[in-house]
């Protein structure tokens, strides 16, 4: 296991001196440490000392079970259909005993059809990165006293997650039985009755995000936050002229000129649209203008595009020609048009 390193912040050099000499660690003295007193009374007898009385006692340090499960925040920033969202946490064990820690990851808020896939890793390298050389686990084995481990759990997003949505995911650690590397060991139950001579178990962990005290478990909650894009796409036509009536009044008649607006607008707060494709299958009731040409990076009503795009014969569905067009990305707040022209035949 890799030991998340522990950063201290600054502290007195008398603190330091304190902490270099006697550390105060977490977990105490070590379950099963045999503590031993001894005692010696001494004494005379008509003025002449007599041999010394002793005695002495050992008890057995009983196990005491602390588990804590930290989410390192804040929330995941994710997309609509991302595969293999991050989320970290990091776990430590701070009883006084080698444990195993059973490991689970659970929605507890959020739309449980828009995210799927749980998976849990341990981070390997110990780089708090997570990468290709991290192991895939369901728990952690032989997690020594103090020791802290990065973990993380991943998840798939679905692709009708909106803008705004949370999901909330916890990860949940459950005390084991070390002591046997390369399996789970039994969960850890508190000793009921009186103190016996051998290791008795203690649960001593505090409530989590789901789970109570004294379980023998800790749960930390954290969050994915979908930051979509809120893109909406209308498309417009205009008569442009006529061949009676020119550019007064014109009607859609054969031989008219019709301008095809399309525009695509992305809400206030959303994630930016990026790469926005816009393919137009033409009717067959009309002939696309190439002297007009194509424009892109219009605004909202359709003007001051830049030429670009690209016509396409026969390519759409039933050998349909198509007008092909690729905007810019379309920030929150922002719309871009394309926009062609037509004869009708």
């Amino acid at each position: 296991m890799k030991t998340t390193t522990q950063l201290l912040g600054a502290v007195s050099a008398f603190a330091l001196v304190v902490m270099s000499s006697a550390p105060a660690l977490a977990e105490g003295t070590s379950a099963g440490t045999t503590i031993a007193n001894n005692v010696s009374v001494s004494y005379n007898v008509g003025g002449v000392t007599q041999n010394a009385e002793t005695a002495s006692d050992s008890f057995t340090v009983d196990r005491r079970v602390n588990v804590n499960v930290t989410y390192i925040g804040p929330a995941t920033s994710v997309s609509p259909g991302e595969q293999d969202a991050v989320i970290a946490f990091d776990v430590t064990n701070l009883s006084n005993d080698i444990v195993d820690l059973d490991l689970a990851a659970a929605l507890t808020a959020g739309t449980a059809a828009n995210i799927a896939n749980f998976q849990i890793y341990v981070d390997t390298n110990g780089n708090n990165v997570f990468d290709a050389a991290d192991t895939l686990v369901t728990y952690l084995d032989e997690v020594d006293e103090d020791e802290t481990v990065r973990v993380f759990v991943i998840a798939d997003i679905g692709l009708n997650a909106e803008n705004g949505d949370e999901f909330d995911v916890t990860l949940t650690a459950d005390a084991h039985a070390g002591g046997g590397a390369g399996a789970l060991g039994a969960e850890l139950v508190a000793t009921a009755g009186a103190n016996t001579a051998g290791v008795d178990t203690v649960l001593f962990d505090g409530a989590g995000a789901t789970d109570a005290a004294n379980d023998g478990a800790f749960s930390a909650t954290g969050t994915y936050e979908v930051a979509g894009a809120l893109v909406t796409v209308a498309k417009t036509s205009r008569v442009v002229s006529d061949p009676v009536n020119g550019t007064t009044d014109p009607k859609a008649i054969p031989g008219a000129t019709v301008e095809y607006c399309i525009t695509v607008a992305n809400a206030a707060g959303a994630a930016t649209a990026t790469d926005v494709d816009v393919t137009d299958d033409l009717p067959f009731d009309v002939t696309y203008d190439a002297v007009f040409g194509i424009f892109v990076d219009g605004d909202a009503v359709c003007d001051n595009g830049t030429a670009g795009g690209t016509f396409s014969t026969g390519t759409g569905p039933a050998g349909a020609d198509q007008v092909l067009g690729e905007l810019s990305d379309v920030a929150a707040g922002q719309t871009r048009s394309l926009y062609f022209r037509v004869e009708i035949n």
